[in-house]
């Protein structure tokens, strides 16, 4: 799971790859705002995973192992 997020969000941000890790800050680096975060829902629904960001805070999903752990 956590390569399909990585790859999500490659194309969310349009970063090279290797440009997101499984540990970088995707909001402290300006990699994701709260639009990148919708797409990146949307694209997890469509692999059949689903967050309810309503309910975590932002340092819940702050990197992308964060976010694949929640998925786990």
């Amino acid at each position: 799971m956590l390569e399909e997020i990585i790859a999500a969000l490659n194309d969310i941000t349009g970063a090279d790859a290797g440009e997101i890790t499984p540990e970088t800050e995707l909001f402290e680096e300006g990699l994701l705002d709260s639009f990148g975060l919708v797409e990146l829902l949307v694209q997890l629904e469509q692999l059949g995973k689903t967050l309810d960001v309503a309910e975590l805070t932002r340092e819940e999903i702050s990197t992308p192992a964060k976010i694949a752990a929640l998925l786990a």
